[in-house]
């Protein structure tokens, strides 16, 4: 996607943080753009940040305060959006997210159903109420769309590696990376793409997340605090810009790029990584035996064939893997075939 004047762009988490930075930079690029979060007095305080950065008008900029993991609420506010700006947004960005630090052991239900409801599910329900809408407004055949269209979720460097007191965070953020590589893989028989954005530290209020944490989700394990907070916020504060973390996104959309990691030493987080990556590369070549009998294995099979009934298709079966008869919006190719 590399046309965004007059286009229209969905962000969540964009009262603050990473997501008021990203919708600055869209709007002055010339989009509408409908920003979605739970507090209504950020909403309206960052209206006019996005005005006054941009200079665009106050009507091109939607604030919708609903709570992101209430499906039906959710629904509700992509109605709204629509039929405000006249169609579906041709970009959409998730970038509303929550953490909170503690022993993972430690770690109670509602530390998990807190955090991984605003960092998964929350993903989940703008791709399945949005990316429908998206395809039957804008998608094309054979790659080539009636008007071009984009899906981008905000991760973390978290997505990348376990950390033991990051763990509810870490889950979240590794299942959205592999939710958007898939969508990166069918999106663009649409005209469509997908990228995940993993940056380190960001200036943003997240530190103050749990501040907001529903009072029915409160029964934490982990210690937390006023001084927890202002310890966490400090940290923050030394972040990357989120207007600069923007523009990282915006390159990457507009060169197809499926994941964009802006961090930095390089060769500081090429060591993390590759550390967290010996655990697989490990297992792979210790497992001698294992290994041994797997390439005699395929051997064999080269040499005779697969086992007798290996890829018989059983009477009564049909083709699995494709989508509802009655979706027809869904690309014919998507579909398997026999």
């Amino acid at each position: 996607m590399k046309d965004f004047k007059g286009k229209i762009a969905f962000i969540t988490g964009g009262a603050s943080g990473a997501g008021l930075g990203q919708a600055k930079l869209f709007a002055k690029a010339g989009m509408r753009v409908a920003i979605a979060d739970v507090r209504r007095d950020a909403l309206h305080k960052a209206v006019g940040e996005i005005v006054d950065f941009a200079g665009c008008k106050v009507t091109d900029v939607l604030p919708l305060c609903f709570d992101l993991t209430d499906r039906k609420a959710y629904e509700a506010a992509a109605d709204s959006a629509e039929a405000i700006f006249g169609g579906p947004p041709h970009l959409l960005i998730q970038t509303a997210g929550v953490n909170s630090f503690g022993p993972i052991e430690a770690s109670t239900f509602d530390d998990f159903d807190w955090v991984m409801g605003v960092c998964l599910d929350h993903v989940v329900n703008g791709l399945i109420i949005f990316v429908p809408r998206m395809i039957k407004a804008y998608g094309g055949k054979d790659g080539v769309p009636k008007e071009e269209f984009h899906v981008a979720t905000t991760s973390s460097m978290g997505a990348f590696m376990g950390g033991a007191g990051t763990g509810p965070y870490s889950a979240a953020k590794s299942a959205v990376n592999n939710l958007m590589y898939s969508y990166a893989m069918a999106l663009p028989v649409y005209g469509g793409g997908a990228t995940v954005l993993c940056p380190a530290n960001i200036n943003s209020n997240i530190g103050n997340a749990e501040k907001f944490r529903p009072e029915h989700l409160r029964n934490t394990g982990y210690h937390v605090s006023e001084g927890t907070m202002a310890h966490l916020s400090s940290i923050h504060a030394g972040g990357i810009d989120p207007v600069e973390l923007a523009e990282y996104l915006k390159e990457g959309i507009e060169n197809g790029r499926i994941i964009v990691m802006p961090f930095g030493p390089p060769e500081e987080w090429m060591k993390m990584l590759r550390g967290n990556n010996e655990t697989i590369e490990d297992y792979i070549l210790t497992a001698a035996e294992r290994n041994k009998k797997m390439e005699e294995r395929m051997a064999a099979m080269q040499r005779n064939g697969p086992p007798p009934g290996a890829w018989s298709v059983p009477e009564g079966a049909e083709p699995f893997g494709g989508a509802r008869k009655d979706l027809d919006y869904i690309d014919p190719s998507r579909n398997p075939k026999w």
